[in-house]
């Protein structure tokens, strides 16, 4: 009986935010009409945006060496690994971004794949199941597309980027009036 008013509670405060949902799923939306407008000609900023990322990450893996009392040596090999991945790409950003838009081929068509099966399976639990199947078939479409090629890598990944932010801001949209307009008791978030 607490669980459920508990979870009531938590329900009617999710009611009452539906605004945020609103204004991130505009903010989504916005990100994917720029990404989706960006000239894949200047690939190379985002190959040297994923090594910048990869110096980043094996630094912290080697900090946090000093905070962890068990498997530093896990930490410290990954570390070395992100940083010599980020002098990689740095070394060569558009081979980078290449091998990045090929790995997110593979990604998308696992991801899609999964997103389609717990879409039909979860069909009566999801109130947005069917942005869930459709994200899911774009994404396999876009993986196939993807992998078929390694010259469409360039495409790929600005059009992963922007689908997937756009799948995200219309899906965010679409809970925020389903949120304003139900009672919290009804609803079930994705």
């Amino acid at each position: 009986m607490n669980a459920d008013l508990e979870a009531t509670d938590a329900g009617r405060q999710l009611t009452r935010a539906w605004w945020l949902f609103l204004v991130t799923g505009i903010g989504w939306v916005l990100v994917a009409m720029i990404v989706l407008t960006v000239d894949p000609g200047t690939t190379v900023a985002i190959g040297y945006l994923t090594g910048f990322v990869l110096l980043a990450a094996g630094i912290n893996q080697l900090v946090t060496i000093a905070y962890v009392d068990s498997l530093k040596w896990l930490y410290g090999i990954l570390g070395a690994l992100f940083l010599i991945g980020g002098i990689l790409a740095l070394m060569e950003p558009f081979q980078t971004f290449g091998i990045l838009a090929l790995l997110i081929g593979w990604y998308l068509l696992v991801k899609g794949t999964f997103d389609v099966v717990m879409s039909v399976a979860e069909r009566h639990v999801l109130h947005l199941w069917g942005l869930v199947l459709a994200s899911g078939l774009i994404e396999i479409a876009i993986g196939i597309w993807a992998i078929g090629s390694p010259g469409r890598s360039a495409w790929l990944l600005v059009l992963w980027v922007g689908l997937t932010a756009l799948m995200r801001g219309i899906t965010e949209i679409v809970l925020a009036f389903k949120l304003r307009s139900g009672p919290p008791e009804t609803l079930a978030v994705a």
